[in-house]
């Protein structure tokens, strides 16, 4: 009799079946996954519902796909979604781009948003417009290469951001921390900085700024350095909308040929910015 209940005891503990379905809608325990833009177009199609997570604040919403060809349009579903979005923007809508994750069914695929509304809408949802989500291989209206920013969203979203930044030339690391700051976010800028500083309060003058010159040495060029001055002329907008322009040089260094470049950020912000 012993024998028997033993028996019905470890067939309810071990072999009961396990709901896979259930665990796959776990979130916390599916990978995030980097999906081509032309698999994403076909997997989220016009009128497709899905989920919004913002990776910083981990706030959730809901949004329908409108249209898009090179990348999804989407509107948020209510008012209530519509709330849940600016207050990620803090309240004021912003065309700077933020590392989403998009969640649809078993799926959780690594996206980037920005938070201005423009353009139609048709759903009542207190949002006067629709914005716009970008997977990796996307573009924008205007060109037909990623847009850098969303590029580097992605990345973070999909926590392949500190490998990228680790192999990228010193080019591809000054674009990435003029990125970092064009779109508030201190983890791009954490990536490529020799010094360890605060920006919070540097972030907040800017409103926007672009590269409008870097002369760029041939890769053969940089094999034996370990130090770098590349010319750049910057152009800032500031908070208000004034603007600047800066003529300058930014210095890299890395301590071996085998280590990763990193910018010297701390000139470089006293020669931009007032603390």
């Amino acid at each position: 009799m012993r024998i028997v209940i033993w028996f019905l005891c470890s067939f309810l503990l071990i072999g009961t079946p396990f709901n896979v379905s259930a665990a796959k809608k776990n979130n916390d325990i599916i990978k995030t996954e980097m999906l081509e833009w032309e698999e994403v177009n076909l997997l989220l199609p016009k009128y497709s519902k899905f989920t919004v997570k913002d990776v910083i604040t981990g706030k959730e919403f809901r949004v329908q796909r409108r249209a898009g060809s090179r990348h999804a349009d989407v509107q948020p579903l209510t008012n209530e979604d519509t709330a849940t979005m600016k207050g990620i923007y803090n309240g004021t809508w912003s065309w700077k781009r933020r590392a989403i994750i998009v969640l649809h069914e078993d799926k959780k695929i690594a996206a980037s948003m920005h938070g201005m509304p423009h353009g139609a809408g048709a759903l009542k949802n207190n949002f006067p417009g629709h914005f716009c989500i970008h997977f990796y291989g996307s573009t924008t209206h205007r060109r037909n290469f990623m847009d850098l920013s969303h590029k580097l969203m992605i990345l973070k979203a999909a926590g392949k951001l500190e490998d990228h930044l680790q192999k990228a030339n010193p080019y591809e690391l000054i674009s990435a921390l003029i990125a970092g700051i064009k779109e508030d976010d201190e983890t791009i800028i954490d990536q490529v900085e020799l010094q360890d500083l605060k920006w919070a309060k540097i972030l907040k003058q800017v409103d926007n700024v672009a590269i409008t010159s870097m002369p760029q040495l041939p890769d053969e060029d940089l094999t034996g350095k370990l130090t770098l001055a590349v010319p750049i002329e910057v152009d800032w907008q500031m908070q208000g909308g004034r603007w600047k322009k800066y003529r300058g040089e930014i210095q890299l260094v890395r301590y071996t040929l085998f280590d990763s470049w990193k910018i010297d950020v701390d000139k470089f912000r006293k020669e931009n910015f007032s603390e």
